[in-house]
């Protein structure tokens, strides 16, 4: 009889992880069309500034935030110290503070998988992770783990394909580091067009357009996320009234 429960239990996680697998790999796919693009575009882009396949594969793994990755590039070819690096991580990855902030509640009963998920949190994967509630069946830390761990092996494999690629043909690479502004405009409209309640992406936007007008484009990204933060803050009730209204 003990056989038999621990067989039953041992099949039914057995179960739930297949679900949770398949649930977070259906709903990674808009990424990583996006991430296998992009991860491409960044490992050409490194090749042609001399930083081969290990470089690509070790900044994926390690530093894994596609824009800062851009960037670094840049900074890695004028010997940038230090100083100016971090000031510029910071500058460029401002918008992971606040959402850090908004998944404290989200992610508050994730270990041991929560040092990794704080690591992984990307645009992306905080768009699929607050999009929705996982489905009955599907197991919720374990599918935010999935969807994280499934959007960085993307990111890898795209960055190590463009590095192999660098490797072998020799093109123009102007241009290439659009594909990033491509990815979240692609993003946007997904999210704006399974979303039924579009306050929150009209926020966004409208502060966007705001403290791009106001502070320029070199210094709006930090003001534009302490503007959405602090507008969201004080509608949210009213935002989450709205939100069951049109579920």
């Amino acid at each position: 009889m003990r056989n038999e429960k621990y067989k039953t239990i041992g099949s039914n996680e057995n179960n739930t992880f297949q679900k949770t697998l398949g649930y977070a790999f259906r709903q990674s796919l808009p990424v990583m069309a996006g991430y296998v693009v992009l991860g491409t575009g960044f490992g050409i882009l490194l090749h042609s500034k001399g930083y081969g396949v290990g470089w690509a594969f070790l900044m994926s793994l390690l530093i894994y935030a596609g824009s800062m990755q851009y960037v670094t590039i840049d900074l890695l070819c004028t010997g940038a110290s230090l100083i100016s690096i971090a000031f510029m991580t910071v500058m460029v990855n401002a918008r992971h503070l606040f959402y850090g902030i908004s998944m404290i509640d989200r992610y508050k009963d994730t270990m041991p998988y929560k040092p990794y998920l704080i690591f992984g949190l990307t645009d992306e994967t905080y768009s699929l992770v607050c999009s929705k509630d996982v489905p009955e069946g599907v197991d919720r830390t374990k599918y935010y783990f999935l969807v994280s761990l499934l959007n960085q092996s993307y990111w890898i494999a795209g960055s190590v394909t463009g590095g192999i690629i660098g490797s072998l043909l020799n093109f123009n690479t102007a241009g290439i580091e659009f594909s990033m502004t491509a990815l979240f405009v692609v993003v946007f409209t997904e999210q704006w067009l399974e979303s039924k309640n579009h306050a929150s992406a009209l926020i966004g936007l409208i502060s966007s357009v705001f403290c791009l007008v106001l502070f320029g484009p070199s210094r709006f990204l930090i003001p534009t996320m302490i503007m959405i933060t602090l507008l969201l803050t004080v509608l949210r009730s009213r935002l989450e009234t709205e939100e069951n209204v049109h579920e």
